[in-house]
């Protein structure tokens, strides 16, 4: 008798574990958004807010690097004022739990930096502009008081944070 062990074995049980969680709806296939959300411009680096209402991105559809906010919940999106600027390409976006800060790239002063918009004041907040050398891929916490990003600044990419002064009222810090 052949030991029920073996190489056949392990993939004929493992094609029929797959096969059951396929059964079960645990592998959902990806749905594309329809409803304008999409453009025929390369859409990227999706962030949804924790709560679940807000997706922001960038994308080129306005022939430039802008971010977008998209309400999942009334179907629109959100402007987003003095945020995005001609002269300079804004990527990677994070939003914080309820949505109300984006942490982004920024290109407006020659190099990528890191900025927090708050939608509320609609300013944006520059965190990085001591650093030298590059910055990428901001992330935020839930209340919006740290920011975490990779920095080149020591010669090989390390993680950076910054808190930030939020008072009381829900301002923050220095805006531009």
């Amino acid at each position: 008798m052949k030991p029920l062990v073996g190489w056949r074995w392990v993939v004929i049980l493992g094609a029929l574990g797959i096969g059951g969680c396929l059964d079960t709806g645990l592998f959902n296939p990806p749905q594309i958004l329809t409803g304008g959300i999409n453009s025929r411009m390369p859409d990227e680096y999706p962030a949804y807010s924790s709560d679940g209402r807000y997706l922001a991105f960038a994308s080129d559809r306005n022939n430039n690097r802008d971010i977008f906010l998209y309400d999942l919940q009334q179907r629109r999106f959100v402007d987003l004022p003095n945020l995005n600027r001609r002269d300079s390409s804004q990527d990677q976006p994070a939003l914080n739990a309820n949505g109300r800060y984006i942490a982004y790239l920024s290109t407006e002063r020659g190099k990528s930096d890191v900025l927090v918009y708050d939608r509320q004041t609609q300013r944006s907040q520059l965190l990085t502009g001591g650093v030298r050398g590059s910055v990428r891929h901001p992330t935020i916490t839930g209340d919006g008081r740290y920011v975490a990003f990779e920095t080149s600044e020591l010669g090989q990419w390390h993680i950076a944070v910054v808190e930030r002064d939020i008072p009381a009222t829900g301002s923050a810090g220095q805006s531009r």
